[in-house]
């Protein structure tokens, strides 16, 4: 009998709660404004560029305040080797001045507020409050929106909506740790062109694995 998504939630729970046991984003931070700017960065980009960038930039600009101090060439060189960079530069050096103008140099912790800054998406916010305020949130990128679909959690067309399907079959105690299951499944095993279904922990309940 073909499993419910509910079923399979608790299955993947246990799979890949054990091949994941403390999940994190891979991007490196040590404040909320160091994640808010990582995750700017990384829009079509991976982790690791981003990483590699950000290890002088917050050299030199560890916080919102001293970033908006800096002038835009002077952030452009810093990111120069990223995708976007014109526009990503202006954005992270937007958001710093904003952060310092509006927020005494916080980030703030709400969805609105984040949404309302440059560059910064309903995904964006989502990773930041999830990973820096510990909220019940789901971030939805490409891996999470496919992995969720090829398993047969959801049956979508848009990451919002693959978000929306997934916060109501996933227990409010799991939304925590289950992006972070999702994402790393899909960027190590699951992948895009080449899905590892062979070696899969996942493959006797995957739709995908099932159709092959």
């Amino acid at each position: 009998m073909k499993e419910s998504p509910a079923a399979k939630i608790v299955f993947l729970h246990e799979r890949l709660g054990a091949a994941y046991p403390n999940p994190r984003s891979e991007l490196c931070y040590s404040t909320p404004f160091q994640l808010l700017v990582a995750t700017v960065l990384a829009a079509q980009a991976t982790d690791r560029q981003v990483n590699v960038i950000t290890r002088e930039l917050f050299r030199r600009a560890p916080d919102a305040e001293s970033l908006s101090l800096m002038e835009l060439e002077e952030v452009r060189n810093l990111v120069r080797s990223i995708n976007y960079c014109n526009t990503k530069a202006k954005n992270i050096l937007a958001v710093s001045r904003i952060l310092v103008e509006r927020f005494h140099g916080e980030v703030p912790g709400t969805r609105e507020e984040l949404e309302s800054l440059p560059g910064v998406g309903r995904k964006t916010a989502n990773v930041v409050l999830s990973n820096a305020f510990g909220l019940p949130v789901m971030p939805v990128d490409t891996h999470v929106h496919r992995v969720s679909n090829r398993i047969g959690l959801v049956q979508t067309n848009t990451v919002e909506e693959t978000e929306k399907g997934l916060m109501q079959i996933i227990p409010e105690a799991w939304v925590l740790p289950f992006h972070h299951y999702l994402l790393l499944h899909g960027r190590y095993t699951c992948k895009a062109k080449k899905p590892d279904c062979a070696h899969c922990s996942l493959s006797s309940i995957c739709d995908y694995n099932a159709r092959s």
